[in-house]
């Protein structure tokens, strides 16, 4: 099969086009013959080596798949041969064939192409997990989400709106930030020209937001923490400002703040396998009315992985980049 490999740390170019043998799936998962794999920000990292494979997965880049099931371990599961699926894997999108555990996948929501489902999963199994799990973000509550244009961004925007929420926003140009108002945020915040803490204490009436979904981290966690309503909760899924924070830890008990992390690409299949089920029953059909729609910015043929890389590293994108491989 045709894939895209790592031949070494570094840029965009270091990512090349090969012949790999066709996986071979295990016990539980299935073989997917890939229509198109989502691009995002842990390939880039991946790619730069600062986040390897997790033991037992394929070191090709790829986290996100949809495509067909050609073959593969379907007990337990309502999947057959020639169902098209998207899923969730550890690695190895970014190939003509993948082998992804058969608890991560989904069907196709009726409605959307490969193309489309693609950029579905690495993004939804990850907001669900945090913001609605991890978050406990219930009716009533508001949600800030910082960088409102990423992939994550445009997915927690319109899923948390979409469920009832206030949601608030933050992008760095006045076109990212009119986007992610088109999507649903009561209001988005040019974080290069406003204070985002200021102006969301002040939609909040003095209140602060209950819970905000960083992918920052660094010198915003401070500013997080003052932003947060009593009892509020920071969700922190990336450091693409680093990874220390100078904080107050009075402000943390007084006003009983929780601060949290996590990432999803090392846990078990079991706690993906449950994200997975939570998503079909209360996402999907919000998906399949069209309440909540992907949102591509750019595709590309999968021997243009490199040049998917560099749009990704620009930051000029709103929403979702994809590979179409079939």
């Amino acid at each position: 099969m045709n894939a895209i490999e790592i031949t070494q740390p570094g840029a965009p170019e270091v990512l090349q086009l090969c012949e790999r043998p066709r996986p071979v799936p295990g016990t539980g998962e299935v073989l997917v013959r890939v229509h198109a794999a989502g691009v995002n920000r842990p390939d880039v990292v991946q790619r730069q080596g600062r986040y390897p494979a997790p033991p037992g997965a394929s070191d090709l880049p790829g986290l996100e798949i949809a495509g067909e099931i050609v073959d593969g371990d379907l007990a337990g599961t309502d999947f057959r041969i020639g169902d098209m699926v998207c899923a969730l894997v550890p690695g190895g999108g970014y190939a003509e064939y993948c082998c992804a555990p058969a608890r991560q996948c989904l069907p196709i929501p009726h409605g959307l192409t490969a193309v489309q489902a693609a950029s579905l999963p690495e993004t939804f199994f990850t907001v669900w997990s945090n913001v609605f799990d991890r978050g406990r973000l219930v009716p009533g509550e508001s949600l800030l989400v910082q960088g409102g244009s990423s992939g994550i961004g445009v997915t927690a925007i319109q899923l948390a709106r979409a469920l009832g929420h206030r949601v608030f926003a933050t992008a760095g140009t006045e076109e990212k930030c009119r986007a992610c108002e088109a999507l649903g945020a009561e209001r988005a915040i040019n974080y290069k020209a406003e204070d985002f803490g200021e102006i969301a204490k002040s939609l909040t009436g003095g209140k602060g937001v209950d819970v905000i979904l960083d992918m920052v981290g660094g010198a915003y966690v401070a500013r997080e923490i003052s932003t947060l309503a009593d009892d509020g909760r920071l969700l922190i899924i990336a450091l693409l400002g680093g990874a220390e924070a100078n904080v107050d830890l009075g402000q943390i008990l007084r006003r009983r703040l929780t601060i949290t992390g996590s990432t999803l690409r090392a846990r078990p299949v079991s706690f993906k396998a449950d994200i997975a089920t939570r998503l079909r029953k209360h996402v999907w059909p919000l998906l399949e009315s069209g309440r909540i729609q992907p949102v591509i910015f750019r595709e590309f043929a999968l021997a243009d992985a490199a040049s998917a890389h560099e749009l990704m590293e620009s930051s000029t994108h709103i929403g979702k980049i994809v590979l179409r491989v079939a």
